[in-house]
């Protein structure tokens, strides 16, 4: 199993756009994404923080259904 790397709300955002997740709204500093062709796939929402907490970043890739190697071959 992988690592989780250790990455900022911005970057997150960058690397779930790659797979097909589109931004559909932010209000403060939390930026809802939707997928914008696999309406099964749950919505996310990402915190724009420094470094988000390994849990969290845990639960966005399960609704993504993205694996953690899937993942970091993503923020290449």
């Amino acid at each position: 199993m992988s690592k989780l790397p250790a990455i900022s709300g911005e970057k997150a955002v960058n690397c779930f756009e790659k797979p097909g997740y589109v931004i559909v709204r932010q209000k403060g500093s939390h930026i809802r994404m939707k997928h914008k062709s696999d309406k099964s796939k749950k919505p996310l929402t990402i915190p724009k923080h420094k470094v988000l907490g390994k849990g969290l970043l845990r639960k966005m890739l399960r609704d993504a259904e993205i694996s953690v190697e899937e993942f970091n071959e993503l923020l290449c």
